[in-house]
């Protein structure tokens, strides 16, 4: 399996901090935030990544990370994505890179607490489709939100008003090869982006899609300053990916 981190976007929310620098550069603690998703990888026996980047301070990542020797990588693959078009519309920059195999996708501002080890294995094991993580939240209307049967995935609707359960959809998602077919048939949501929803409901109909929960924490540190500051805080606690 592939790992693929994005790690692209304009960052306006972090604004100002991101007019001279991405975002995924930022510190959570003591550690750059791109550190936490590729240790997520590294420790579910994922080597071969790539990251996906854009905007200012793409070249920082190379100056940064190398080849990911702090990681015990020998190499870290890089693409550039030019402007802002969602996350299914940077998947599909990595296509030659997948080269048919099954992917791991983790944005690269989500930090969690433990590993998607058994995720990656069970995953390996499954013989088509695709995989997300759930984790309970108390303000669903913020998030893609998971309608569940049991441990079935129904639908996933984003922001929803009204929410068929607290379960969100976070950032770290597993897909078989036919993941970039399925992103060509997308068409521009409201907000003209190709959505990563639409490419999960669309597993969801031909009934391919299993879920996992989280365990242990999850921060999603892109979504504002105090998301930040709260993920800092739990890595000075608990620690977070072994870093």
């Amino acid at each position: 399996m592939k790992g693929i981190i994005l790690a692209g976007g304009m960052g306006t929310r972090m604004l100002p901090m991101t007019k001279v620098t991405n975002k995924h550069l930022l510190p959570i603690y003591d550690k750059p935030m791109i550190y936490y998703p590729i240790q997520t990888l590294v420790n579910a026996g994922i080597d071969d990544i790539m990251i996906v980047t854009g905007g200012k301070g793409a070249g920082d990542f190379l100056e940064l990370l190398g080849n990911g020797k702090a990681f015990g990588l020998k190499h870290i693959n890089y693409t550039y994505q030019d402007g802002a078009g969602g996350i299914a519309a940077a998947l599909a920059l990595t296509e030659h890179f997948a080269e048919r195999n099954k992917i791991a996708l983790i944005l690269g501002d989500n930090v969690i607490e433990k590993n998607i080890v058994k995720g990656v294995a069970d995953f390996e094991k499954q013989e088509k489709g695709a995989k997300i993580y759930l984790k309970e939240v108390k303000n669903p209307q913020a998030y893609g939100i998971a309608e569940l049967d049991g441990g079935r995935v129904l639908s996933i609707v984003e922001k929803p008003e009204q929410p068929k359960s607290n379960m969100a959809v976070i950032g770290i998602y597993m897909y078989d090869a036919r993941v970039y077919d399925i992103v060509r048939t997308l068409k521009p949501s409201g907000r003209g982006e190709l959505e990563i929803t639409d490419v999960n409901n669309a597993y969801i109909k031909e009934g391919t899609m299993t879920s996992e929960v989280l365990d242990g924490w999850w921060g999603d540190c892109g979504e504002s300053f105090d998301s930040m500051l709260e993920a800092a805080n739990l890595i000075a606690r608990t620690g977070a990916n072994n870093l």
